[in-house]
């Protein structure tokens, strides 16, 4: 089923959602040494986004994440093989293309977790920019409404300029 990509306002209730589901992450994955943030567009307060919570591990060698595979399955996290994304290792909660939570890990320090944080630290501290992209998803989301993968695409200029800009 294909979800569509709908722009909610910004919720407060994501904060406390994110810090719930880091508790259990933690919980199941207590004999690892992990680093976890929110990120995306839920983690930035007065952005809208889809109402899909996205979290980030770090962690020091990405071979580690395989015996993750069973403990995250146990709360409901679906490990998706992307073989394009050879840095990441990513778990999703939720219907294939309907989720709620993703769960994207990096090696804690690398040029993709120093990203996230720098788009998610810009936005925050930027209303001027935080606002443009505001714009931005909601006019992607009425352009692509039903391809959430052409609405991602789009986007990708944008947050790869602001990375510049944070950098």
């Amino acid at each position: 089923m294909e979800k569509i990509v709908k722009i909610e306002d910004y919720n407060p209730d994501w904060v406390h959602e994110f810090q719930q589901e880091r508790s259990r992450i933690m919980k199941v994955l207590k004999n690892y040494s992990l680093c976890i943030e929110h990120i995306g567009s839920t983690s930035v307060i007065g952005l809208g986004a889809k109402s899909i919570l996205d979290i980030m591990a770090g962690v020091q060698h990405l071979d580690e994440v395989d015996t993750f595979i069973e403990p995250l399955n146990s709360i409901g996290y679906e490990f998706v093989p992307h073989k394009e994304f050879p840095e990441r290792r990513f778990f999703r909660k939720g219907q294939w293309r309907a989720g709620t939570h993703h769960l994207h890990i990096y090696k804690f320090g690398s040029e993709q977790w120093v990203n996230q944080l720098s788009f998610r630290d810009y936005l925050r501290s930027h209303p001027d920019v935080r606002k443009q992209y505001q714009e931005l998803k909601l006019s992607l989301a009425q352009k692509h409404p039903g391809d959430i993968v052409g609405y991602t695409k789009a986007k990708a200029p944008f947050i790869q300029n602001v990375i510049e800009s944070a950098r």
